[in-house]
């Protein structure tokens, strides 16, 4: 086989695991429902190539998903290039979420935090802050989950050994998600 038939063939494969994941899927979506009709926001955010990933899934709905719809608040938290180099200058990298969580975040707001491999401090700050504060949370997780698996309200967790096809799994899993929760929103 040719390096993009495997390629396609191990995408697959890790997109087929995903199956399990419905019933969880299904209570995101109904975290992120709660939420938004609530007139709270979603703060989101990620770390490396999952930090596309956060800002993508906030521009979902903040903007739209499929169809013409209201915005909803959701708020990428790796968007401030401003802010995250100060926090790194004058505390440390690993709270460049964290401290967004503890000035932005208030109960009944979600974050949702994504990293590939489990294993990024400031993805595990932000999702700690978010519980100190009463929030709900919903990560987006890799491989075995890392250290961060099981501090969120919520894990999803993509199988798999790869990276990119993990972030592949995980970029279906939010549309569906994006999907699922669109579909009950107020369109006006």
């Amino acid at each position: 086989m040719s390096l993009l038939q495997n390629a396609i063939q191990d995408s697959i494969n890790t997109i087929r695991g995903l199956d399990a994941l419905e019933e969880p899927l299904a209570r995101a979506a109904q975290m992120i429902l709660r939420c938004l009709n609530g007139s709270h926001r979603l703060l989101v955010c990620g770390n490396g190539g999952s930090a596309s990933d956060a800002t993508h899934f906030a521009t979902e709905f903040l903007c739209r998903y499929k169809e013409d719809r209201r915005p909803y608040p959701a708020l990428s938290l790796t968007a401030n290039g401003e802010f995250m180099t100060a926090v790194c200058n004058d505390y440390q990298a690993d709270e460049i979420f964290a401290r967004q969580v503890w000035g932005l975040g208030q109960k009944g707001d979600v974050l949702v935090a994504f990293t590939t491999s489990g294993k990024s401090r400031n993805v595990l700050r932000a999702l700690e802050e978010a519980k100190r504060k009463g929030m709900d949370s919903i990560c987006f997780l890799g491989r075995d989950g890392g250290f961060t698996k099981g501090v969120a309200t919520l894990d999803l967790l993509a199988p798999g050994r790869s990276t990119a096809r993990i972030q592949e799994a995980q970029t279906v899993l939010f549309h569906v998600l994006c999907e699922t929760v669109d579909r009950d929103l107020p369109k006006a």
